[in-house]
């Protein structure tokens, strides 16, 4: 995976956005249909008990100390819906499906609590199944590009500036940076005896400090990156900004072949990712296993 600090390639997407939409804003608009792709939700229930009730610090503690045992599972929204007697629409929020009376959190009537879906990634297990499928509907599957977004904490090295704030240092054009350089210069000749740093990222710092892939919304650092490195279960290991001793790792968040069959979009603070293609590979994404998606409309599905 090489880093490019050529970012031209992705102008096409800028070019075919449309900020009257929540979903426009993000995904490029033309593409003959769209898929909406669910991020697995997470849910857990006690071993021969329940959870206390929220709110009941003692119970809450004599729980903990009991040390009971804990199953885990992920399992779709459409099952999550099912369990909690919700109606399940493509087009709901996961706060209109799990709302349910009378619980500060999120439980099922069989002992299942939930956890909201993770937003701005999706599961490395679920991005390697939509990648098989994709990488059959398009005439470079060897050939393409990826974006991750530049503001997940600790990706990029910043300069720490004299006021205490982190301010990227990048030759990015977006106003917002170079309000907070100038706010920093500014601090600076106020307080001349404190002296900004730089503080190294998990990505190298000539990828820290040169040129950005710019959406109207959002900053990212552009990678030439095969679609076929996504199909692999393996690429969790072989992306840039894979950090070993980290609990998480971020998906994507933009892949696109070289020829521009379909665009793969998860936004930062979307619970679920949107596909835009052909309709036979949305047809290929509802059917594939490990991936729960659905059709969409263009310029719906992150509402």
């Amino acid at each position: 995976m090489e880093w490019m600090r050529e970012t031209a390639a992705g102008d096409w997407i800028r070019d075919r956005l449309d900020a009257s939409t929540a979903t426009g804003a993000h995904v490029p608009g033309g593409f003959e249909a769209y898929a909406r792709v669910f991020h697995p939700v997470f849910r857990e229930r006690p071993v021969g008990a329940q959870w206390p009730e929220p709110g009941d610090e003692d119970a809450w503690e004599r729980f903990a100390a009991a040390g009971h045992e804990i199953d885990t599972e992920s399992v779709t929204w459409r099952q999550a819906a099912d369990a909690l007697g919700s109606r399940f629409d493509a087009l709901d929020s996961w706060g209109s499906l799990s709302a349910v009376p009378g619980h500060d959190d999120v439980r099922d009537g069989a002992g299942w609590r939930y956890q909201d879906p993770d937003e701005g990634t999706l599961d490395p297990g679920v991005l390697t199944a939509v990648a098989r499928v994709l990488i059959a509907h398009t005439e470079t599957p060897d050939d393409g590009f990826a974006a991750v977004w530049d503001g997940w904490g600790g990706l990029v090295g910043a300069r720490a500036a004299p006021s205490g704030v982190s301010a990227v240092y990048s030759e990015s054009g977006i106003p917002e940076h170079h309000a907070v350089l100038r706010a920093s210069f500014k601090d600076a000749f106020n307080a001349p005896l404190r002296k900004a740093g730089w503080r190294p990222g998990v990505l190298s710092d000539e990828i820290s400090r040169g040129p950005r892939f710019d959406l109207p919304t959002r900053s990212h650092v552009l990678f030439r990156a095969a679609p076929t490195a996504w199909a692999d279960d393996g690429w969790p290991e072989t992306v840039p900004w894979n950090e070993p001793d980290a609990p998480w790792l971020h998906s994507p968040s933009l892949i696109w072949p070289d020829d521009r069959a379909w665009v793969v979009v998860t936004e930062v603070d979307a619970d679920s990712t949107i596909v835009g293609g052909t309709a036979a590979l949305i047809r290929a994404l509802e059917a594939a296993d490990g991936v729960e998606a659905s059709e969409v409309p263009e310029g719906a599905g992150l509402e």
